[in-house]
């Protein structure tokens, strides 16, 4: 009998790439999203039904994601990972110059919607001693101007994996945070609201980490010996590293 993940955000991006792969190892997704169109032509793209169940609904909607449980057939309940992938940054600029609204939005998907999905998934997940996979950020460990509300909402995937492992490590559900650095992705574009020149001059000459690359290091977490966790992984491209400390000077008068 086949394993199932169950992967969200999976209409781009690292959750499009690591059904992708999870599915070439031979696992059943489960793949959640809000665009239906996405979703069906992946499951088309990886096999059809027997292999891929969509489930289009916004995971920040605590009704629609039970509903969306609920309905899963028989072949696809016995979930055994769990990748909490669904994400979003929205704005670059300084606190004081940000929408409250994008502040709202990204806690909701980033916090509530992953703990509710994580939540109503626990007890699928112990009775098959499985494994959480947490999409953090970089942004978790290292601040930087513009980060504010996003990087806090990957601080608390980070601290919440931690406290998961705490919680769950006597029922053998292994939980892992996974931290990436720059990475090419609709990411960028969401954020800046579709400003395909920023887009392009944050990438150009960066090299920088691919949705595969990230799928690719899912799958080896979920490969592993049921006894190993992974508890947390910081990834960045080679040619990412620590910029200096940033200095406000004033300017005499």
């Amino acid at each position: 009998m086949r394993n199932t993940a169950i992967v969200t955000g999976a209409t781009s991006g690292f959750g499009d790439a690591i059904a992708r792969r999870l599915a070439a190892d031979g696992w059943r997704i489960v793949a959640t999203g809000r665009r239906r169109d996405r979703l069906d032509a992946l499951a088309d793209a990886l096999g059809g039904p027997d292999v891929v169940h969509p489930l289009c609904f916004d995971i920040r909607d605590e009704a629609a994601t039970r509903a969306a449980l609920q309905s899963l057939p028989e072949g696809f309940q016995d979930i055994s990972v769990l990748v909490n992938n669904a994400g979003l940054a929205l704005g670059t600029g300084a606190a004081q110059d940000c929408d409250l609204e994008q502040w709202r939005a990204m806690i909701d998907t980033n916090i509530t919607g992953l703990v509710t999905i994580t939540r109503l998934l626990l007890d699928r997940l112990i009775a098959r001693r499985g494994l959480i996979v947490n999409l953090a950020s970089i942004a978790s460990n290292w601040p930087y101007p513009g980060g504010n509300v996003y990087g806090g909402t990957k601080a608390f995937v980070k601290q919440f994996s931690l406290g998961l492992r705490c919680d769950l490590s006597a029922h053998g559900v292994r939980v892992t945070s996974i931290e990436p650095g720059l990475s090419e992705s609709e990411f960028t574009l969401v954020r800046t609201g579709g400003d395909t020149a920023a887009y392009d001059a944050l990438y150009a000459g960066a090299n920088p980490l691919q949705p595969e690359d990230i799928a690719e290091t899912v799958r080896w977490v979920a490969s592993l010996p049921p006894h190993v966790n992974i508890n947390s992984l910081e990834i960045m491209p080679v040619s990412q590293s620590w910029s200096p400390f940033k200095i406000h000077r004033e300017t005499p008068a």
